[in-house]
């Protein structure tokens, strides 16, 4: 049960967190990238996952670290949002991999356009106290992409292996 538990929770309350995180100071800590890692690999160990398909789910998520890096070094994404997709993608391996991806990049597409659009306007006086409030609206500054990146990854995330493989009669109420 408490395996249900874990499989249930832990993904999902750290992308979540990401993007509270990336919404609220801009910033997703290195602490997040490693829960995801640790996360990953002790629930992989502790459901029976096998070696080949834990390197696999590596591969995937070293091949998007790999291209999120090159995104980071040309400063087109932060280096927490490389990392938080990188372990995103360790946990969805490349068989969730392609729509992770495209719900991100749409997502990160709308999420764009709608800050651009909200940072046309003036905000209003009585939100002028809040400091996040305007560091997101200040024009300079970046878009919180992991809020993107954890919505798509909450959007794959009940098609995968580890929601499937919940017995979630064991949650029923009787």
């Amino acid at each position: 049960m408490i395996l249900d538990v874990a499989r249930l929770l832990l993904f999902p309350a750290l992308m979540a967190f990401a993007a509270a995180s990336d919404l609220f100071t801009m910033t997703i800590s290195n602490r997040v990238s490693l829960a995801l890692l640790g996360g990953f690999l002790g629930l992989a160990v502790l459901s029976g996952m096998g070696l080949h398909d834990i390197l696999s789910h590596a591969g995937a998520g070293a091949a998007v670290l790999t291209v999120a890096f090159a995104c980071f070094a040309l400063g087109w994404i932060g280096g927490g949002d490389a990392k938080v997709a990188a372990g995103a993608a360790l946990w969805f391996g490349f068989g969730h991999l392609l729509d992770y991806l495209v719900y991100a990049s749409l997502f990160g597409g709308a999420l764009t356009l709608l800050l651009l659009q909200f940072r046309q306007w003036p905000l209003p006086c009585s939100l002028g106290g809040q400091a996040w409030l305007l560091k997101l609206h200040a024009k300079e500054s970046g878009i919180p992409y992991g809020i993107a990146l954890a919505i798509g990854a909450l959007m794959i995330y009940p098609e995968t292996d580890w929601i499937k493989a919940v017995d979630l009669t064991r949650f029923a109420v009787h």
